[in-house]
């Protein structure tokens, strides 16, 4: 592994590179990098719906655990996800290696590229194939949406905020490995942790709310009245809990 001085300086280079790329770019690898955290949410619904009542206590576990496979796919295969945008490009702010205005159209185009790709994972696979409309798996994507739904702005702010101290720190720790093995390890277990212990990400909600809504349950102005203050709280996580104490303690030193 790398130090963790190490770490702040290849995430700087990282950062500033993420905003360099060719908007085509961007907007296909952030594609991918939406429909691969759906893809691993639709595989934590397969599987956990289908544990039985008797097994119940390990539903979110067994669930979290196949959930990470998403961002190891991103990090390791290329892929963009604004959650490791808001840690990443948040730092190369902080050294001022990318304007604020560079920023705000990285962040922008990032995050509209992983919609489409999370809800494009949701129609086609979770509503056209069948994967999330019927039967348990149906059950399982409601009562998700229902949960995420019905939390207090302020709630899903600080969830948020949660969520994306987990990211980030994966997407740190996976810098910092040297091999493919320690980054996959680097990223599983945060992953899994915000997972099972149920914070919100602002792009796996793009998937399990719309997916509801497929199926007839809940409304578009739910699903923005939840995305926003989570983004926020996603930002607050990464930009601020990872980057901004990290850049802090190690920048000088």
């Amino acid at each position: 592994m790398h130090t963790p001085e190490e770490i702040m300086d290849i995430s700087i280079h990282l950062g500033t590179k993420k905003v360099q790329k060719p908007i085509i770019a961007k907007l296909i690898l952030g594609f991918i990098g939406g429909a691969m955290i759906s893809l691993g949410y639709l595989a934590y619904v397969r599987v956990s719906a289908s544990i039985p009542e008797s097994l119940s206590s390990l539903t979110s576990l067994v669930g979290a655990a196949v959930f990470p496979i998403g961002l190891i796919v991103i990090l390791l295969g290329g892929g963009e996800l604004i959650t490791g945008n808001m840690m990443a490009v948040a730092i190369a702010f902080m050294d001022k290696k990318v304007t604020f205005l560079q920023l705000v159209k990285n962040w922008l185009i990032i995050t509209l590229a992983n919609m489409v790709g999370a809800i494009f994972v949701a129609y086609f696979f979770g509503h056209f194939v069948g994967l999330t409309s019927s039967g348990v798996y149906l059950d399982q994507i409601i009562h998700l949406a229902d949960h995420k739904i019905a939390a207090s702005w302020l709630q899903a702010i600080v969830s948020g905020i949660g969520c994306n101290w987990f990211v980030g720190l994966a997407l740190w720790l996976s810098y910092g490995a040297k091999d493919a093995a320690g980054k996959v390890l680097t990223i599983w277990f945060p992953v899994m942790i915000f997972v099972a212990i149920g914070f919100q990400h602002s792009v796996a909600n793009c998937f399990v709310i719309p997916a509801a809504i497929f199926e007839g349950h809940g409304t578009w102005l739910e699903f923005f009245a939840n995305f926003i203050p989570v983004y926020i709280g996603n930002i607050i996580g990464g930009a601020l809990f990872v980057s901004g104490f990290y850049y802090a303690s190690y920048k000088h030193h």
